[in-house]
């Protein structure tokens, strides 16, 4: 754990966390309302006008960061950019092996595998010839 960061003891679910969360669902099923209900193929698209493809995904992409926008102004949206801010300042710390030590590992990984699904080939073929010869007698 980051020791920098404070956490919150406080993990009750207040009446305003309520009314957003219900905002933020109701604000990505709009977005999803909008692309389903001026579809070319629907019935409705000749009364009202089927809308582009990309005006009705642009609907749902508005819809989408509208709730993620009230999701993050909750006590669990806080918790969660909390989470991803020591995501992130742990990741700075990640060593990360370079191109040739990955590319030797790979390559161990790919014998193992191809070894072990001998072995294990190997295995089911003796089982299998084990119970044909004791089911033949």
């Amino acid at each position: 754990m980051n020791s920098k960061i404070e956490h919150s003891k406080d993990t009750s679910t207040h009446g305003g966390d309520i009314v957003k969360y219900v905002l933020a669902t109701l604000l990505v099923l709009a977005g999803l309302f909008v692309w389903f209900w001026f579809s070319a193929d629907s019935g409705r698209a000749a009364q009202l006008g089927a809308w582009a493809g990309q005006l009705r995904a642009l609907a749902v992409i508005i819809g989408l960061a509208g709730g993620v926008g009230v999701f993050l102004m909750t006590g669990k949206g806080r918790d969660t950019r909390e989470f991803l801010s020591e995501s992130r300042f742990e990741l700075r710390k990640v060593v990360w092996p370079t191109r040739q030590e990955a590319t030797r590992m790979t390559w161990v990984v790919m014998v193992v595998v191809i070894i072990l699904s001998l072995l294990l080939g190997g295995f089911d073929y003796l089982i299998q010839w084990a119970i044909q010869l004791f089911l033949s007698r």
